[in-house]
Order: C-alpha cells, then sequence, then structure tokens
C-alpha cells in the first residue's frame, strides 16, 4: 500500500503541474494600482449585498449605471448589472452569502454537465447563474467588454456566468471574485484556462478550499479543480500568488484545518477590503508555504515488508 500512495501522489503531482503550471511570475506584474483596481471590485461586491441604492452610488462612482438589480426567485442571490458607454464595459456583480456555515456543511458538491459552456459544473451554482445569464443577455450591447465580479457562492456564479458568456462568443474582460468555492474539475478549468480570472483568498478563508480534495481520489479527473490565478491577501502588506497544482496543495490545508471562528472573520468582504487597503502602498509578494504534510495522512516510511 505504500507504493501504491507513493505512485499515486506523484502521478498526479506530474499530471497537475502538465495540465495547470504555477507560475511564480505572476506576483511580479502586481503593483499598488493594481490592488486598487482590486479594491474598487471589493467595493462593489461588497455593495451587492445591501439595496440597490448602496450598489448604484458604488457603481455610479466608477463611471456605471445600473440596467438591472433583481433577486433571483428561489434562490438567496442577487445580482447587478451595470454599464458604462463611455469604456464600453459592462459589469455583473452577484451576491453570494456570508453564512460560511451553509457553506461547509452543504453536500451538494456534484457535478453535472451544462450544455452552454460544454464543461461540468457545480449543481447548485450552475442553477442560479442559467437564470442570471438567461436574464442579463437583451441588456449585454454587440462589442462591450464585461466584467464579473462576486463573492463567495456570488463569486462562484460570476465566475459560470463568465463562462458562459465567454462560450458564446462575448468578450469577458476580468473576472475577479473573493472568497469563491470551486466550480469545475480539471478539465473544465483547462477548457477556459484562456479567461483573464482572479481570484482573492484570505489566508484562513475556508470558502475557497471547498469543495475539499480527497487524497484517496486525487487521480480522478472529475475532482473539482480551481480556475485562474489565486492572490493570496493577508493581513499585513504582504500577498502571494499560487496557480494550478500549488493552489491544490494550499486547498489540501484543508484536511488539517477545524473550522472556526477565525474562517468566518476571514470570510468577510470588510476583511478582505481591509487587507486590501494595506497594499496600496507598499505591496510585498512572498512565496504560500502550505502546511500540508502528507505524512500526517499516509506512512510513507521506507518499506520494510518481507518477500
Amino acid at each position: 500500500m505504500k507504493i501504491f500512495y507513493r505512485c499515486l501522489i506523484i502521478s498526479c503531482a506530474l499530471f497537475s503541474s502538465g495540465t495547470v503550471v504555477a507560475s511564480n511570475s505572476n506576483a511580479q506584474n502586481i503593483t499598488p494600482s493594481t490592488f486598487s483596481h482590486w479594491l474598487d471590485a471589493a467595493y462593489v461586491a461588497q455593495a451587492a449585498y445591501g439595496t440597490e441604492d448602496d450598489v448604484e452610488s458604488v457603481l455610479n462612482r466608477q463611471g456605471y449605471k445600473i440596467k438591472q438589480f433583481h433577486q433571483l426567485d428561489g434562490f438567496l442571490v442577487t445580482y447587478v448589472l451595470a454599464t458604462n458607454d463611455e469604456t464600453k464595459h459592462h459589469i455583473l456583480a452577484v451576491r453570494g452569502t456570508s453564512n460560511i456555515e451553509n457553506i461547509i456543511v452543504d453536500s451538494a458538491f456534484v457535478l453535472v454537465p451544462d450544455k452552454i459552456t460544454g464543461i461540468d459544473i457545480h449543481q447548485g451554482f450552475l442553477l442560479s447563474a442559467k437564470d442570471i445569464y438567461q436574464q442579463i443577455l437583451p441588456d449585454i450591447k454587440p462589442g462591450y467588454k464585461i466584467n464579473t465580479i462576486g463573492h463567495s457562492l456570488g463569486g462562484a456564479t460570476a465566475l459560470i456566468v463568465a463562462m458562459m458568456l465567454d462560450a458564446k462568443g462575448y468578450t469577458i474582460d476580468e473576472v475577479i471574485t473573493f472568497g469563491q468555492p470551486k466550480v469545475t474539475n480539471i478539465s473544465g478549468s483547462k477548457k477556459f484556462a484562456h479567461l483573464n480570472i482572479k481570484r482573492l483568498v484570505m489566508p484562513k478563508d475556508i470558502v475557497p478550499l471547498v469543495p475539499p480534495v480527497d487524497p484517496m481520489n486525487l487521480m480522478q479527473l472529475s475532482i473539482f479543480w480551481h480556475q485562474g490565478v489565486e492572490i493570496i491577501i493577508f493581513d499585513n502588506n504582504q500577498y502571494a500568488v499560487t496557480t494550478g497544482t500549488d493552489s491544490m496543495m494550499r486547498a489540501l490545508d484543508f484536511l488539517n484545518d477545524v473550522p472556526g471562528e477565525q474562517h468566518i472573520r476571514n470570510h468577510f468582504m470588510t476583511s478582505y477590503i481591509k487587507n486590501l487597503k494595506s497594499k496600496l502602498n507598499s505591496p510585498q509578494a512572498i512565496q504560500y508555504k502550505s502546511d500540508f504534510k502528507l505524512s500526517d495522512w499516509f506512512d510513507l516510511s521506507p518499506a520494510t515488508d518481507k518477500p
């Protein structure tokens, strides 16, 4: 069995790194103005939890006018579609939920095929994404670029809608999410690897680590897999960048962690905004180090089985 686990882990690492490659060079392109840009998106994501007047005030300051503001029937999901005719951009912001307990306890981690994107997507997120996609299409102007923004489940939904729009030929400029859980598998992630996806996460926000990785199923192509570039923002001026396998290994930290009050605090948009503000002057890139230890789960000591 020891040999089996060694082969499983090594094969997974080789396969994963060949599928979605991590690159430290992403950190070198991040400047204070980049964090300012993400802070603007964070204000939009936070305002989406408020009233239409709240989100309108934030979007107006960024040059956008609201076209749609709706809560989906049967879902605790609200979205806003806004337009900037000067820059020819749309913003789609989706409100999720800040109830971290519901997210972690949710057992509906099932991938189902989606006809629009042609990939497998988390069943629960897909339902609200389809509704939003269908409702916003009439107000998407030809030739306009589209940015999607969301926090938590809203981030997952915003990403799925972006993939749907991209699959139908619309131009996705950027996807920015905060504390977003995973939405698809390795092959789904690879198909939309061309999208400009930035996932901002807090080091102790457990929601981006779900659905958790099961070490016994690492060789399955159907395991949930994150997309785009992950930016880990600490509570000082430091940040780290991960993608692909590095991001997957961070998700394995879930196995050594017990959800608690710090995870709830780390998931709030107020915490994301606070940590983004701390990087507006002199952001410092650091190398993220996972505290997951394979030895905690598998006995990887040299085999001593006798013939």
